[in-house]
């Protein structure tokens, strides 16, 4: 069977129960959100320094890409875009502080991939990552990269498979964190492959591979950009890239569809912004960043780092979202993943 279908079978999402109550407190939010929109949207926007909330420290993938865009969108708008770096609880300690920012453009989330995860995967957030933040803009889409410890005897995705299923194999498979990206598309992989692993989470993405590199555990599925270099100088095997397609960073390197079909797990980043906030203000940015993604230089960074344009405007953005956010329950859920 279809591993999307399989999936679709294996686990039904489920609806969300609203009561009369939540319903008027929704209604009166919506209407609060259109005054406030109106009142915020009546001066040019922006008339000074705007800030980019990043859940991920420095240097990480998300911070890249949110400084290579902040310093496109001050360039294009003239009012610096300042990234704040609030790192903690993949992700959520920054998306509550924009949920409870004002609405009034000046503060915006860097969404990511974790976004959608963590909807499911906390189960009492003090926010609704779907109602409470409007979906701005697209930014990038790029692969995970399943990584084997050179101790492996696998060197193809079958040959994994195949060795995963040894009577007496035992596989471990890093990742960053519990319920991060890094450790759900090795769930979905389990799934689809139909292997069993063992998942050792680590505080971060950087002792996770260095521990891969040692032989410490045998796999992780890593983002892109901090694996390129150890691929590149051998110290770590590339056995396939987690979306539909290859990417010419690593040409050589098979997309997990060619072995897996419905296979597909990306990291993704665009912009998001607290609800109630303008629409014309919304629409503003989402349009600005269409731009900056059309710049050659803006390309070249990401195209370096193994990152695709997602230039999708502020509704198409938003299906996007709501699609991995469902994905991601399903998974979550099949594997009963729960935070340590």
């Amino acid at each position: 069977m279809h591993f999307t279908a399989m999936l679709g079978r294996l686990i039904k999402v489920r609806p969300m129960n609203i009561t009369r109550r939540d319903g008027l407190r929704i209604a009166a939010a919506a209407v609060a959100s259109s005054c406030c929109g109106q009142s915020f949207a009546a001066e040019p926007y922006p008339v000074r320094p705007v800030r980019i909330v990043v859940g991920f420290p420095p240097g990480s993938t998300a911070d890249i890409i949110a400084r290579l865009l902040g310093q496109s969108l001050s360039s294009r708008l003239g009012q610096p875009f300042v990234i704040e770096n609030r790192p903690g609880a993949s992700g959520n300690l920054a998306t509550e502080s924009v949920v409870r920012a004002a609405p009034d453009g000046y503060t915006l989330l860097f969404v990511t991939s974790p976004n959608a995860v963590n909807a499911t995967f906390y189960e009492n957030l003090s926010f609704n990552f779907l109602r409470d933040i409007v979906p701005v803009a697209g930014v990038g889409r790029g692969p995970l990269v399943l990584l084997a410890s050179s101790s492996l005897p696998a060197r193809t995705i079958p040959e994994f498979i195949a060795y995963a299923r040894t009577p007496g194999v035992k596989i471990s498979m890093a990742s960053s964190g519990t319920g991060t990206i890094t450790h759900v598309a090795g769930e979905l992989f389990k799934l689809a492959a139909e292997v069993p692993m063992l998942h050792v989470p680590y505080r971060g993405e950087t002792p996770a591979i260095t521990d891969v590199i040692a032989g410490q555990v045998q796999v992780m599925f890593a983002n892109l950009p901090p694996a390129i270099a150890h691929i590149n100088a051998g110290r770590l095997r590339a056995l396939a890239l987690t979306t539909a397609q290859r990417n010419p960073v690593l040409p050589e390197v098979p997309a997990m569809t060619e072995y897996l079909p419905g296979y597909e797990a990306s990291g993704w980043q665009g912009l998001g912004a607290p609800s109630g906030t303008a629409e014309q203000i919304v629409l503003q940015v989402s349009r600005e960043v269409q731009s900056a993604l059309q710049e050659d230089a803006m390309r070249e960074r990401l195209a370096a780092l193994g990152v695709d344009p997602l230039p999708l405007p502020n509704d198409a953005f938003g299906r996007f979202v709501t699609a991995e956010t469902e994905k991601w329950a399903k998974v979550v859920r099949s594997a009963r993943i729960k935070p340590d």
